[in-house]
C-alpha cells in the first residue's frame, strides 16, 4: 500500500482529516523506551501548523490580519506507547469552533504498523490580537477554521 491508501484505509474519527506521517527516532525517547510526552504535544503543534497553512492561515497571514491562535488548554489520552522506528500518522481537524473567541481543535496519532490509535487529544485554541496578546474577536478570515465532517 501506498500513503495515500493507508491514510484512506485507516479507522479515523472523523472523515479525511488533514494528516502528515512522523516516524520516532531515538532522539524522541524517554528513559522508560517509548515516546517521550512532550514531544507528542510538539507533534500535535507541528500538525496544526500544517493544517492551518494548508487552510491559507500561515503565520505571515497571522500577521497581516493582526490575530493569531494561541493553545489555552490541551486534553491528551495516551492510548498505548510507541517506540523508534514506529510510523505515525498524525491527524487534526477543527471539532468546534464560535467563530468569536475560540475554537477546539482534536487530534488522532495512529501506528501505520497495526493502524491502531495511540493518542487522542484536544486543544482550545484563543485568537488574540499580535500586538497586545490579549483575546480579540475572530477576523472574517478565520471562517477557514471551520469543522470538520464527522463519521456518520
Amino acid at each position: 500500500m501506498n500513503e495515500a491508501e493507508i491514510v484512506a484505509a485507516a479507522e479515523w474519527d472523523v472523515e479525511r482529516p488533514y494528516v502528515e506521517p512522523v516516524v520516532v527516532a531515538t532522539e524522541h525517547l524517554d528513559r522508560f523506551g517509548h515516546t517521550n510526552n512532550v514531544v507528542y504535544l510538539s507533534w500535535l503543534e507541528q500538525v496544526a501548523w500544517g493544517h492551518s497553512v494548508s487552510l491559507g492561515l500561515d503565520f505571515s497571514a497571522y500577521e497581516r490580519l493582526g490575530a493569531g491562535c494561541v493553545a489555552r488548554r490541551h486534553e491528551l489520552d495516551y492510548l498505548a506507547p510507541t517506540f523508534a522506528g514506529d510510523r505515525l500518522w498524525l491527524a487534526t481537524w477543527v471539532h468546534e469552533n464560535d467563530f468569536r473567541l475560540s475554537m477546539w481543535r482534536r487530534y488522532q496519532i495512529l501506528r501505520e504498523s497495526d493502524r491502531r490509535t495511540v493518542l487522542r487529544g484536544q486543544t482550545q485554541w484563543v485568537c488574540v490580537d499580535m500586538k497586545t496578546g490579549r483575546p480579540r474577536r475572530m477576523p472574517p478570515e478565520f471562517r477557514a477554521y471551520a469543522p470538520w465532517p464527522r463519521r456518520a
